[in-house]
């Protein structure tokens, strides 16, 4: 499952990073690295960016760069 996929409300836990060399880069420092839990905060009214939780801080994201991180889904 992707970050993409992920409801309003729930967990899940990055398994990896895919993308382009700089995507990666950029996502990685932003926090998102592998075994970080990320909530599901808000979805914009369009679908698209999408609000998340991690780290503390809350991290805007578009769906596009969102689909290359694969979770798995973790009890909120």
């Amino acid at each position: 499952m992707t970050l993409k996929e992920l409801k309003v409300g729930k967990s899940g836990r990055v398994l990896t990073i895919g993308g382009e060399k700089v995507l990666r880069h950029r996502l990685l420092e932003m926090g998102i690295t592998p075994h970080t839990v990320i909530t599901v905060k808000k979805i914009a009214p369009m679908g698209d960016p999408i609000e998340l939780l991690l780290r503390g801080y809350v991290l805007t994201l578009r769906l596009e760069d969102a689909a290359k991180i694969t979770i798995e889904e973790v009890p909120a």
